[in-house]
């Protein structure tokens, strides 16, 4: 009886100790405490300067740092759109999110994984003030003053072993300084392809106990030094209690959402870090960049090799007939044959390249003019080949009749002006030969195909300028010298602050150290007899730095104007 009374003693303490912590577990967990009292709110004045400085980090980021705009109207635009914001969020949320899951569940042995509920709640993010930065290149970087107290509501039903549990996310609150990079920005809306996301800010414990009881000695370490986290902090409930109130749980999720933020360095190289501490960046690609910019896809070969019975355009005397050959959607400036003086089946046999991007759009233009030494030059016909009429890789000749337009219906086409034969060859880039990814704006291209051994090709981009001033108009153009060849941008009318974004090559034996290029920027006007030419500046560049570097994109001060000031782009591409 002895030996029996014994464990029936022991068993019976044990099933009491058991049911005492489980009726304590729940007591803890469930039990809402009544004594909790609302925070006494005084007047500022009546602050000691101890609570002064502890309210110091409350202060909206525009009064602490004057490069920061005031964003009312942004915080007033997301507070009218936010429930409908909110839809759209979470739903492409859960179409991201569902598909990542759905792989790694099988490792796990996990039946399923499904949002039961999935909202933000009612309250917008507040923005504190915003600063942009001036760059020379085609992106948009911001950077943000973030506070967000939400009442969100994610609830999430898992499946496995014939058991479901749920998991709940309430109450997020999170205090950031993001950088956010629009690039690169495109001519099709929304006009950037990429954002790129990273996080400025030092870490903010200060709705957490101490810092020192929640990182270990290295993490504290890491803030010592500059490095950090925004301040990110949430409720979760685990079968309907909650999961944060359980001793050790908080401070494992805290040093896990450190370790997701931080940069990596020695010790957490270990940890698994997301880094999107600055200089990482988290990229959440919008387009294609390839297709919005529309990125080289081949070269397209043409010979012009002849015209046929050229209708005469002089009353006196035969025609000089030359081609103008042009790619449709091309800012490139047309190519030009010689002039055949007086030659109404003119042989020329001259060669000539195209730079292709979207072969299913563009269309070859080939025009024929009549030379004239004083005046301009006549038109005797014109045709277009279109490229997706060409089979790639395969030598096609053709004969062209002229026309006077590409107007199918109009009668003056049925007049003969004569034909004009071309060789053409169109050649898609092989995977191995297409050029750098046009989202990395500090890449530079290889030469095309035909370029000299030991030499390359100078690509010169005239992209915008400023503040220019003309004494009696502002008209400008941008006017490109290299050893002896000229090249013109467009007239922009009545504009002090013009954007050509045209680009001029030049194929060169040599790199061209020690040469430079004269680029001036100049106003005419029609209307103007006296000064019908006027120049506004100019700029010479020395090329050494463009060899060396392979590529530059700076604004220049134009010499002989007050302000005016120019942005050039050039880059040195070669074979290898």
């Amino acid at each position: 009886m002895g030996i029996i009374s014994t464990v029936l003693g022991v068993f019976g303490f044990g099933i009491g100790v058991a049911i005492g912590l489980v009726i304590g577990y729940f007591l803890f967990i469930y039990y809402q405490p009544t004594d909790v009292k609302d925070p006494e709110i005084r007047p500022l004045v009546e602050k000691d300067s101890k609570s002064l400085q502890q309210l110091l980090p409350e202060i909206p980021v525009w009064i602490k740092n004057p490069d920061y705009d005031r964003v009312d109207w942004l915080n007033k635009f997301i507070e009218y759109m936010w429930p409908y914001l909110d839809k759209a969020i979470c739903k492409m949320a859960k179409k991201i999110a569902e598909p990542i899951i759905a792989e790694q569940i099988p490792k796990y042995k996990i039946d399923s994984v499904e949002f039961e509920t999935l909202t933000l709640g009612c309250l917008p993010p507040t923005f504190e003030g915003m600063k942009v930065y001036n760059t020379e290149e085609k992106e948009l970087i911001m950077e943000l003053g973030l506070k967000w107290a939400a009442n969100p509501n994610i609830l999430v039903a898992v499946k496995a072993f014939g058991l479901r549990a749920t998991v709940q996310v309430l109450d997020l609150q999170v205090f950031a300084c993001p950088r956010i990079t629009l690039k690169p920005l495109v001519p099709s809306f929304p006009c950037f392809a990429n954002i790129h996301v990273s996080l400025m800010e030092k870490v903010r414990f200060d709705a957490f106990s101490s810092v020192s009881n929640v990182l270990s000695p290295i993490e504290m370490g890491i803030l010592d030094r500059g490095w950090g986290k925004p301040h990110v902090d949430f409720g979760v409930k685990l079968l309907g209690a909650d999961a944060m109130s359980i001793p050790g749980v908080y401070r494992i999720v805290q040093s896990f959402v450190f370790h997701s933020f931080c940069a990596s360095s020695g010790n957490h190289q270990r940890s698994g870090c997301n880094m999107y501490l600055w200089p990482k960046r988290l990229e959440v690609q919008i387009m294609d960049p390839a297709k919005a910019m529309k990125k080289p896809v081949g070269i397209l070969h043409v010979n012009v090799v002849r015209a046929i019975k050229l209708r005469k355009k002089d009353l006196l005397g035969a025609s000089d007939p030359y081609v103008k050959l042009k790619l449709s959607e091309d800012k490139l400036p047309s190519k030009k044959t010689t002039v055949k003086h007086k030659n109404l089946n003119p042989e020329w046999n001259e060669e000539f390249t195209f730079v292709v991007k979207d072969p299913e759009t563009q269309a070859l233009e080939l025009v024929v003019y009549d030379w004239e030494q004083v005046g301009s030059h006549d038109k005797m016909g014109l045709n277009v080949i279109p490229l997706k009429d060409l089979t790639p890789e395969e030598p096609k000749t053709l004969t062209l009749e002229l026309l006077k337009n590409l107007n199918p219906d109009d009668v003056q086409n049925e007049k003969s002006r004569g034909q004009l034969v071309v060789e053409v060859n169109y050649k898609p880039f092989k995977d191995n030969e297409l050029p750098a990814d046009v989202e990395d704006a500090d890449s530079v291209q290889k030469a095309p195909e035909g370029t000299p051994e030991g030499g390359g090709l100078l690509v010169i981009i005239v992209h915008e300028a400023q503040d220019l001033e003309g004494k009696n108009h502002t008209n400008p153009s941008a006017r490109v010298l290299f050893r002896g060849e000229e090249r013109k941008t467009k007239v922009v009318k009545k504009n002090r602050d013009p954007r050509w974004e045209e680009e001029f090559q030049f194929m060169l034996d040599e790199p061209p150290t020690n040469d430079r290029v004269h680029v001036e920027v100049l106003s005419t006007s029609k209307r103007s007899l006296l000064h019908a030419k006027e120049t506004l500046g100019y700029v010479d560049i020395y090329l050494s730095d463009v060899v060396s570097n392979k590529r530059i994109n700076e604004r220049y001060h134009l010499i002989d104007s007050k302000n005016g000031r120019i942005q050039i782009e050039m880059q040195w591409r070669t074979a290898s």
